[in-house]
């Protein structure tokens, strides 16, 4: 693509997707229209645009997020290095322009003027169908709910036109915290049932290709693969007026050429590089690089714990043993990780996660533990990663491969195109595979409820059950709901000290979230979902 076709999607115009440097002058029109426009620049776009949908990806999260509403969303606080970063125990009306949290119940009065983006008023009913919606549908929205003791459609009670109460089944200190996250967004319930049928009555086909909110931003372009235009509602009434009128998220598949359009301010931002390009561009000073922890996050390698030979614990553990850590943490992620391997081992384990684990890389233990496990000579098996992230999984991925290698297990590497990967994670055939895992909620609890409990979600990526885990994430929750501290460390420190003995998946590092930036670019903010929020950011 040359270079003034690349420039011309800032009127909505398709351009193809080789990128040869080719430089040009700006022009001041172009200038002034680029100052109310976003272009973004990333490896992987959304698969769907309702977080409702069936294996909807990571960044179908971030349509979501910035185009449809919640009914309540989290104050900011100052983070790491000053950037704004949500306060996990701070909440605030978002549709709802005032809540009263009640012993078992809490009641939301909507704002009287929100609207839809095809103008339609939200009412209570549009409310109470999406939390309906969210519970019934199954997968990930249903068991994201159910994370927080939200799980019947009785629960949801229309008060009147503007008001809405939610009742709850039980004390749960997640109940709050998970009516902020993405699922719980309200849907224009009669666009939609317009759109359902007898075979889809959510009507997930009808939004898996358009938006139908009241958020701040509506998709009016989505070229799969390819491209995402938004536009601004300007009706928007559930916070201030984002500067931005348009965003452009262009899928720009190789990262030098995504960090080519960024140095020529070509773009305005970009995410999923490689960390050694990051490096490169915080030394160089050109363009704002932040690099924040994710809160309540792992990179691991998982097992499936119920095929051989990973049904086996002593074969896990000694996988665990045979991982190439310290190289991973230098030669993929350039030190922008902090590294969750070899503990002392007469550390005790704390309330708190993530935490590092005890084992290190000893090609020694891991030989002679494979051998326990009656497999002396290895074995051949299959490592799958997301290609959405390749930057960071495929280097990861020939670098444990080569170290498996030494004990004699011998592993094909497996790309599975980003589309297809939570359809893949949810198959949970994968025997060995490497992921991110970042609870929304920043509980250990929370994390342990998603990815180790028998309850078996889509995160549950290796299948693994175990009646005395369950006890302790269930013993947590409770202590938790009724703040009795002594059980609630009892449990968690009992949860991870199992998780790191049976080890059906190993963590290697806590990632961070890098985004570059042009310096123009102001109002960056730290999320859960670890996703760009676009309403909060400024051109100037």
């Amino acid at each position: 693509m040359k270079r003034r076709d690349f420039l011309k999607s800032v009127s909505g115009l398709a351009a193809g997707a080789a990128l040869p440097a080719v430089p040009s002058v700006i022009s001041s029109a172009y200038a002034d229209a680029r100052s109310e426009t976003l272009l973004i620049v990333s490896e992987g776009g959304p698969n769907n645009l309702d977080i409702h949908g069936v294996g909807t990806n990571v960044p179908g999260y971030e349509v979501s997020w910035n185009c449809y509403d919640r009914l309540i969303s989290h104050e900011m606080k100052s983070g790491p290095g000053g950037v704004p970063y949500y306060d996990r125990d701070k909440f605030k009306g978002e549709l709802a322009e005032d809540f009263r949290i009640d012993d078992m119940s809490v009641t939301f009065k909507l704002r009287k003027n929100a609207k839809f983006h095809d103008g339609t008023p939200v009412t209570a009913k549009d409310v109470k169908w999406s939390l309906d919606r969210a519970v019934s549908v199954g997968g990930f929205p249903t068991f994201q709910m159910s994370a927080g003791s939200l799980t019947k459609p009785e629960q949801f009670v229309v008060i009147d036109d503007h008001t809405v109460r939610v009742d709850f089944l039980k004390k749960d200190k997640l109940t709050i915290p998970d009516l902020a996250v993405i699922v719980p967004c309200i849907v224009n319930s009669e666009l939609v049932k317009k759109n359902a049928s007898e075979k889809d009555p959510w009507g997930l086909e009808f939004t898996k290709q358009q938006t139908a909110g009241s958020g701040a931003y509506k998709v009016t372009k989505w070229t799969a693969g390819t491209e995402v235009i938004m536009e601004r509602n300007d009706d928007w009434v559930c916070g201030p007026l984002p500067k931005i009128k348009r965003v452009i998220w262009r899928m720009v598949p190789q990262a030098g050429n995504r960090r080519a359009l960024l140095e020529r301010g070509d773009a305005d931002i970009s995410y999923e590089l490689p960390n050694k390009d990051f490096q490169e561009m915080k030394a160089n000073g050109k363009l704002n690089v932040v690099s924040l922890p994710f809160s309540n996050g792992i990179q691991y390698i998982g097992m499936n714990v119920t095929k051989p030979p990973f049904d086996n614990p002593k074969v896990r553990q000694a996988v665990a043993y045979a991982l190439p850590y310290q190289k991973i943490m230098d030669a993929v992620m350039f030190g922008l990780a902090n590294p969750m391997f070899g503990a002392p081992k007469d550390k005790p384990t704390e309330v708190a996660w993530p935490q590092p684990h005890k084992y290190n890389t000893d090609m020694d233990k891991a030989k002679a533990l494979l051998a326990e496990a009656g497999y002396a000579n290895g074995f051949e098996t299959t490592i799958s990663f997301d290609l959405n992230f390749a930057g960071v999984n495929e280097p990861l991925c020939v670098l444990v491969q080569e170290s498996l290698a030494q004990i004699g297990i011998k592993a094909t590497i497996n790309k599975v195109p980003g589309a297809n990967w939570r359809t893949e994670l949810n198959k949970k055939e994968m025997p060995l595979f490497t992921n991110v895992f970042s609870g929304w909620l920043d509980y250990p609890e929370y994390f342990f409820y998603w990815c180790y409990h028998g309850n078996n979600s889509v995160f549950n990526t290796m299948s693994y059950k175990s009646a005395e885990m369950d006890k302790f994430i269930d013993g947590a929750r409770t202590a938790a709901a009724t703040g009795d501290k002594a059980a609630y460390d009892a449990d968690v420190k009992g949860f991870i000290d199992l998780a790191y003995t049976d080890v059906p998946r190993i963590p290697l590092y806590q990632p961070f979230v890098n985004v570059a930036m042009q310096k123009n670019v102001s109002g960056y903010q730290y999320w859960f979902h670890r996703r760009l929020d676009y309403r909060a950011l400024a051109k100037g």
